[in-house]
């Protein structure tokens, strides 16, 4: 019976349930749309306006499906399968669907957000960048205006007029970054400003795995201008000093860094402090400067471009537009490089993607991979998948990985497999895990005479170009990561078909599967002849997880190459390693977020009070006491009195939210050496941040009772900067990473607890 119950319940077991009445009913939709085909544009825009109005939900679902095809077909001269038809009703009924790369995504979204739109919904269809959103959008436009439903899309170029235009539109394309970044800025509105993102209710979320799982955790951060804080150049250059094999230790997994004994005595002999008594501050810095030289690597992390710092997202391949680590480890990575501190800031307010997510009333997605995150978005949203086959048969060849001693060998092994494709002018694609990989691989092509384009995080600019090319007679590309890319690869044609279609290369296994098979998913397109080889080295850090790995470095053959069954297993348990610990990481930075998540909805509800008039005016009356507001409002009037009231009231929200914001990141960093008293972490961070929060409200009234009591009032009412209610001069959004340091202090405590 176990056996029968995880079948049951395994990820798309359900969702498959209750969809598969649609694969019976093709015959339906295919009588609805041969009457959808005789009316004219205008009466087929009539019937979209009806189409949910009558009849059944299944009777509704099997005109709109039928409806669906037939604008699409008109406007896009793409009419969908039954696959993709499959997909749009998954979709409409709340599950992340499966659908392979080159089978139609983009157009299943668009029909999922007009269904949704014609119900009376509003509609968000966020993707993983600004580029995507604006050109689906863009190529959608003549179905949705059709359809009889608005739609508009929103980016980073876009004034704030502009902006406010689109999202009053009943569909919405935008990044999750930026519609995020929308919110936090409503965040802060003040009396008589419109909301920008007005109510949340249906979500279509391309690249699902990517947004859901892989960027969940990651906070999107309201900042507001305060001084620069530089980081400690001297310690900086006392680590850069040390001896990696005397001074510091770096544990196996590449995961934490810490100092040896001798380091530790090198350190306070140069600083002349005890860094586990008196400075506590000079052992943050230590730390953050230990894991800026030895954890995060340039062109692997990220560039340095025009003077700055620019990250790398390592689940695309490019430079993460607006994104950089916690400020200690920004102005580290900084000074390593001896580069000017770039500007930090107070953090306003910041929520999740995650958290972001689950502010919408209905959340469907779509995405290549989805079955193999499947337990994770069931447990982290309650959502279902819909697995949907591809319209045509798959007879693409996954070939063996192949496991090599060293980076070198594993190189040289894939410049050999290039060649030897070249050769026969097939095209192959090199997929890379990082910058200064694709350039290694990059030049040995070239100085084996084979010409390669090579698309990375310094320069993206042509990308959409260089992809729809590589699959051309003889093109060579070398990429990092595919995800995301947007664009499909086609065949150049028959020759190409001929010589076996496109070669795909993965120089090295990602740390989830999930993204090698985006990378497979390249070749062999929707029927098209192809295959895929990944090669692996022992150096790659995947490896790093299984220690004994290295054993096999004897067993290599003149090549490199090594052929023991043994240790290619080791590559798959490396693997399910880190995906166990991004799962885990994943599970642990929402335990933390949702009690603050919670914390901030209280918070917006009482700003929301506020700034309505609605709550606290007559608190602050009272307190303020007959005499003083009879003062003021024989010298004013009531109304100017409770504008100020307000006024007041909203400054001293928002400054108490920042600090209890600064509070939790603070609690948080340092939280797991709880662990060493034997108190659970999260237990103990819940308790201290409730016992924070338990005085909120009546800390703003103090504060605003404070200031009104003593306040001058002039002609105009109450002038705020005038007595130190001053907001920030500017504010700027950015996406930050999850606390890094967090995790490998647990790490390190955890080691300290078996010891």
């Amino acid at each position: 019976m176990g056996f029968f119950s995880r079948l049951l319940n395994r990820p798309g077991a359900q969702a498959d349930k209750r969809v598969g009445w649609f694969d019976r009913s093709q015959t339906a939709v295919t009588q609805r749309g041969e009457e959808y085909a005789d009316l004219t544009d205008e009466q087929l825009t009539d019937a979209a306006r009806t189409v949910f109005d009558t009849g059944s939900r299944e009777d509704q679902l099997v005109r709109f499906a039928a409806l669906a095809r037939e604008a699409a077909a008109r406007v896009l001269d793409e009419r969908p399968y039954d696959t993709q038809l499959r997909g749009l009703i998954g979709l409409l009924d709340g599950n992340v669907v499966q659908m392979l790369t080159g089978e139609g995504k983009t157009l299943v979204g668009a029909l999922t957000a007009a269904g949704y739109a014609l119900q009376g919904r509003r509609v968000h269809v966020v993707s993983v960048n600004d580029y995507l959103a604006v050109r689906d959008h863009a190529w959608m436009s003549p179905l949705f205006e059709l359809l009889g439903v608005s739609a508009d899309a929103v980016s980073g170029s876009m004034t704030d007029t502009a902006r406010r235009d689109a999202y009053r539109a009943e569909i919405v394309y935008g990044s999750v970054s930026e519609i995020g970044f929308d919110v936090l800025r409503d965040r802060f509105r003040l009396p008589g400003e419109e909301v920008r993102v007005e109510a949340r209710d249906v979500v279509v979320v391309d690249e699902a795995d990517s947004v859901l799982i892989d960027e969940a955790r990651v906070p999107l951060v309201l900042a507001g201008s305060t001084k620069k804080e530089d980081a400690d150049q001297r310690i900086a250059r006392l680590v850069a000093q040390l001896d990696v094999d005397e001074h510091i230790e770096v544990t196996e997994d590449r995961r934490a860094v810490s100092l040896t004994p001798a380091g530790i005595d090198e350190v306070e002999h140069i600083l002349g402090v005890e860094l586990y008594g008196d400075d506590p501050q000079a052992l943050a810095s230590v730390n953050i400067a230990l894991y800026a030289r030895m954890l995060v690597h340039r062109d692997v992390d990220y560039l340095v471009v025009d003077g700055a710092i620019k990250l790398i997202d390592a689940a695309r391949g490019r430079i993460a537009q607006l994104q950089r680590w916690p400020d200690g480890l920004q102005a580290a990575v900084e000074a390593k490089e001896k580069l000017e501190t770039s500007t930090s800031g107070e953090i306003l307010d910041q929520m999740t993607v995650e958290e972001l997510v689950h502010s919408y009333e209905r959340v469907c997605g779509m995405t290549g991979t989805a079955l193999a995150v499947g337990d994770d978005l069931r447990e982290f949203y309650e959502l279902e998948i819909v697995a949907v086959e591809p319209h045509e048969p798959v007879i693409r060849i996954d070939e063996p990985d192949r496991l090599y001693t060293f980076q070198e060998s594993k190189e040289r092994a894939i410049v050999e497999e290039v060649a030897e494709a070249h050769a026969s002018d097939r095209p192959v694609l090199v997929g890379t895990r990082s910058v200064a990989e694709s350039e290694s691989l990059a030049a040995r092509l070239r100085e084996r005479g084979i010409d390669c384009e090579v698309l990375n995080a310094k320069d993206d600019s042509r990308e959409a170009q260089i992809i729809s090319r590589a699959g051309e007679t003889g093109a060579v590309t070398v990429s990092t990561q595919m995800a995301g890319r947007g664009t499909d690869i086609r065949l150049g044609g028959e020759d190409v078909a001929e010589a076996g279609g496109l070669l795909v290369i993965g120089a090295g296994r990602y740390e989830s599967s999930r993204l090698d098979d985006q990378l497979r998913g390249r070749a062999g397109r929707q029927g098209d002849p192809g295959s895929s080889v990944f090669f692996t080295s022992l150096e790659d850090e995947l490896m790093s997880r299984v220690p004994e790995a290295q054993r096999f470095v004897e067993e290599g053959d003149e090549t490199g190459l090594i052929t023991a069954k043994r240790a290619a297993l080791l590559v798959e348990h490396a693997q399910r390693m880190a995906e166990g610990e991004n799962t885990a990481v994943h599970r642990d930075t929402w335990r933390f977020n949702e009690l603050m998540a919670q914390q901030r909805q209280l918070v917006l509800t009482r700003r929301e009070e506020v700034r309505e008039g609605a709550r606290g005016v007559e608190e602050l009356r009272a307190r303020l006491g007959t005499g003083r507001v009879e003062e003021i409002e024989d010298a004013q009037s009531a109304s100017v009195l409770d504008d100020a009231i307000r006024d007041v009231l909203l400054f001293a929200v928002d400054d108490r939210w920042v600090e209890h914001l600064a509070y939790l990141n603070d609690l948080r960093e340092g939280i797991h050496l709880r662990t060493l008293a034997r108190e659970k972490p999260h237990e103990a961070f819940n308790e201290e941040s409730i016992q924070a929060f338990s005085g909120f409200w009546d800390d703003v009234l103090d504060r605003a009772e404070g200031v009104l009591q003593n306040a001058d009032f002039t002609a105009d009412g109450l002038d705020l900067p005038a007595h130190g209610l001053k907001r920030p001069s500017s504010t700027w959004t950015y996406l930050t990473t999850e606390n890094v340091f967090g995790s490998d202090l647990e790490t390190i405590v955890k080691t300290l607890r078996r010891g």
